[in-house]
C-alpha cells in the first residue's frame, strides 16, 4: 500500500508538473542553427568601416560587431546554436535578379533563417528608364522565394522594406560635400541627379522614383504573405524610419554607418523576435 501511495503520489506531481491550463500550448522556441544574409551592399555592410569595402561585421543581419547588435547576435543570445553560423551572401551591386543566385547558395548551406534586403540598385540606376520595372522586380522575387521553399522547406524567412531612397535626398540636397560624392560617384542618379534643383521636372522624377520604391514594397509584402506563416515582412519599417545625415557613412555620403545598420537591426528584429523567445503567456503552467 506504501509503496503504491508513492507511486501515485509521483505520477501525479509529474502530471501537475507538465499539464496545461485549458486552451493553453506548450511553449516552442525555435533554434535556428544556421543563418544567411541575402541582398545588396546594405546587408554587406558596404562602407560602413572603410573606403569602398564591404564590412561584414557590420552587417545589421549577419553581423557580429556589437555596435550594430545584428540579427545574428540577438539570435545567439537566445540560445541558439548558431555561434560562427552566420553567412553573409549579400553583394555590393547586387538587385533582384541576382537574389535567386544567392538564395540557391543558402539552400547549398542549408540556412535555416534567411534575411532579404534587396531593390536599392534596382530604383538607384544610372537614369530613371533604367530602373526595374514593377513586373521583372516580382518574378525575380518570387524566383528567389520559390527556390528557397523548395530546397529550404523548413527555413524561415525575414524581409526588410526598400528603403526610402528620396529621404536620402532630402536630407543631403543642402550637404556640399554630399552633393559632390553623388555626382561623382554617380550614385543613384534616377533620383540623385540635380540634387539642388526644385524645377517641376525634377520633382516629379524624384516622385516616380519613390513610387517605385513604394511598387517594390507592395510586391514585398505580397509575395512574403503568399510564401505563408514562415515568411515575415517588415510592414515598411526600413522604408518609414526618418533616417539622417547622422545614420549615413561619410565614406560615400549614400551608404549606411554603424547607426544606420543598427538603427535597421533594432527596426525589422523586432518583427521577427517573438521567433526567438518564447511567449509567457505559453508556459506551462501547473495544476495545483
Amino acid at each position: 500500500m506504501v509503496r503504491t501511495s508513492v507511486a501515485a503520489f509521483a505520477g501525479a506531481a509529474i502530471v501537475s508538473a507538465t499539464c496545461l491550463v485549458p486552451g493553453q500550448a506548450a511553449a516552442s522556441t525555435w533554434r535556428p542553427e544556421d543563418m544567411a544574409a541575402l541582398g545588396d551592399s546594405i546587408s554587406a555592410g558596404f562602407n560602413v568601416c572603410g573606403w569602398f569595402v564591404s564590412c561584414t561585421s557590420r552587417s545589421w543581419s549577419a553581423g557580429d560587431h556589437i555596435d550594430v547588435d545584428s540579427h545574428y547576435l540577438r539570435i545567439r543570445r537566445a540560445d541558439a546554436p548558431i555561434d560562427g553560423r552566420n553567412l553573409n551572401l549579400a553583394r555590393p551591386g547586387a538587385v533582384s535578379a541576382d537574389l535567386a543566385g544567392q538564395a540557391r547558395q543558402a539552400v547549398q548551406r542549408g540556412a535555416d533563417y534567411v534575411t532579404i534586403l534587396i531593390g536599392a540598385n534596382d530604383v538607384c540606376a544610372r537614369e530613371e528608364g533604367l530602373m526595374t520595372s514593377l513586373s521583372a522586380y516580382r518574378r525575380n522575387i518570387e524566383e528567389a522565394l520559390g527556390v528557397l521553399r523548395q530546397g529550404l522547406p523548413e527555413t524561415r524567412v525575414f524581409i526588410a522594406s526598400v528603403p526610402d531612397v528620396k529621404r536620402l535626398w532630402a536630407a543631403g540636397k543642402d550637404n556640399a560635400l554630399a552633393r559632390g560624392f553623388w555626382r561623382i560617384g554617380r550614385l543613384c542618379q534616377s533620383l540623385l541627379a540635380q540634387p539642388t534643383s526644385m524645377a517641376e521636372a525634377d520633382r516629379a522624377r524624384r516622385d516616380r522614383v519613390r513610387k517605385r520604391v513604394i511598387g517594390y514594397n507592395s510586391v514585398l509584402a505580397q509575395a512574403c504573405a503568399a510564401y505563408g506563416p514562415a515568411c515575415r515582412y517588415d510592414g515598411g519599417a526600413v522604408f518609414s524610419y526618418p533616417f539622417t545625415m547622422d545614420h549615413i557613412s561619410k565614406w560615400d555620403y549614400f551608404h549606411p554607418n554603424v547607426q544606420g545598420q543598427r538603427a535597421i537591426a533594432d527596426r525589422t528584429f523586432a518583427r521577427v523576435a517573438d521567433w526567438f523567445t518564447p511567449d509567457p503567456a505559453e508556459e506551462p503552467v501547473p495544476l495545483l
